[in-house]
């Protein structure tokens, strides 16, 4: 088993765009009793990616809750990167 953040970044090679929420839904099967598997938590790991460069923000949302939802997505470089470094 990777760790979470690998997880996450792994993620977005995946799908063209998520936000935090889909992150944690297509996780928590695997990592679903991991503390850090949360929304305050998630978010923090997608702004680091995208400040080293991994990851970019795609598009934005308003949810039912009318609260913001960022989305992610890695762009090629980014994917190419974190494909190197992170074995499936």
């Amino acid at each position: 088993m990777k760790p979470l953040n690998y997880a996450i970044l792994k993620y977005f090679t995946t799908v063209d765009d998520a936000c935090a929420a889909d992150v944690i839904e297509a996780l928590k099967g695997e990592y679903g009793n991991f503390k850090a598997l949360n929304k305050k938590d998630v978010i923090s790991a997608l702004m680091t990616a995208e400040a080293n460069g991994l990851l970019e923000e795609s598009r934005f949302e308003m949810n039912e809750a009318e609260e913001l939802k960022v989305y992610y997505r890695a762009h090629e470089e980014g994917a190419a990167t974190i494909n190197k470094y992170i074995k499936d």
